[in-house]
């Protein structure tokens, strides 16, 4: 039998854990550390995404001496899609799990989730902590949460509307999990990141997975910890980025015939991004050219009225909130609610957002 815990293992449930990463000197070493102490691991792949900081040399300082661990390094920043799409190019286990270098790995995930049969993707429980002293005490607290492998079946339309956010509410938006993925399915699909988008590549690769039939597994149990800082690449979101995640829906909705049901969730989806994007662009627009040209491009658009205002109101509360000194908490502990039979853990300190029943 093949060693799994060699790279380019061909063994029948190996894991490649592949990690985009930025400017991530300061997290990548927890990162790795987190993935290679999985032993069904065969392959850590770091693609470093033309960073100005020691990001490669952090990832390797982590280094367990098994020979996992590959460390690459890109001359010109391409985006987290490219990196990915680096990453994938660059390992060949099985199974694929996309980890950010801000990131870690719950113990114990891999075990639980490839015992579970009969998926394409399979993503369970995300914790969002804010330090990463947080993240050391979630991941303790964590350690002990019942080992549950009861699933359900994503489809497109729950997806879709799934990451259409409520106003006033914290987010949670499907988009952030970070599903375990079957390299074969993806290849049989000619499925990769769309190196176009640098936002939202989330979103459209697992839609496109949904639009090819993929069995698409969701599990409440927590085993991914998402560390969340305000500087992050997911946190800047450019007038063109948008652009690109708005564009992305075009291929979407030609990929096959729809449901009705997906077709209004996608519908909806795309105007909520339509939303966003009108948003930034007045406001990009009025920081470049002034309030009058600003006001034009939105004054033949009477659609979009609704959504540009009450962003602008938005953001001049969480601008007031934040000379207060209130912070600007806006999404759940966990990205999907735990069953109230399952026991919380212990109560944590202020900077971990833990829960232990539907919020």
């Amino acid at each position: 039998m093949a060693d799994e815990s060699r790279p380019g293992s061909t063994t029948r449930e190996g894991v490649a854990v592949i990690i985009p990463a930025y400017n991530a000197a300061g997290t990548i070493g927890a990162a790795v550390a987190s993935a290679l102490a999985e032993p069904e691991v065969a392959e850590v792949v770091v693609v470093d995404d033309a960073s100005r900081d020691d990001t490669p040399g952090a990832a390797r300082d982590a280094d367990d001496g098994t020979g996992r661990l590959a460390v690459h390094r890109l001359a010109a920043n391409g985006g987290p899609s490219r990196a990915r799409n680096v990453a994938l190019e660059r390992s060949t286990a099985p199974i694929v799990a996309i980890l950010d270098s801000d990131d870690r790995l719950l113990a114990g995930r891999f075990r639980r989730l490839l015992a579970i049969p009969h998926w394409d993707l399979i993503a369970d429980n995300m914790v969002f902590v804010t330090s990463t002293r947080g993240a050391d005490e979630a991941a303790t607290q964590y350690a002990a949460w019942p080992q549950r492998t009861a699933t359900t079946v994503l489809d497109l339309a729950t997806f879709a509307r799934g990451n259409v956010g409520t106003p006033g509410a914290r987010r949670r938006e499907m988009g952030f999990i970070h599903p375990l993925m079957r390299r074969a399915f993806l290849d049989r699909h000619a499925i990769r990141y769309n190196e176009a988008m640098r936002l939202g590549e989330d979103f459209d690769l697992y839609a496109r997975a949904l639009l090819a039939d993929a069995r698409f597994l969701l599990c409440s149990t927590p085993g991914y910890l998402a560390v969340e800082r305000e500087d992050s690449l997911s946190a800047m979101h450019r007038v063109e980025d948008l652009a690109a995640f708005l564009a992305c829906h075009d291929g979407l909705e030609r990929a096959r015939p729809l449901t009705r049901a997906e077709a209004e969730a996608l519908a909806l989806h795309r105007r909520s991004v339509e939303g966003r994007y009108a948003l930034r662009r007045v406001l990009a627009d009025k920081a470049a050219h002034g309030v009058g040209p600003a006001a034009a491009w939105l004054a033949v658009r009477p659609r979009l009225w609704a959504p540009v205002l009450a962003g602008v109101a938005r953001d001049k509360v969480a601008a007031r909130q934040a000379r207060r000194g209130i912070p600007a908490d806006t999404r759940a502990a966990t990205l999907f609610d735990i069953p109230r039979h399952d026991p919380a853990p212990a109560a944590p300190r202020a900077d971990v957002r833990l829960a232990g029943g539907p919020q």
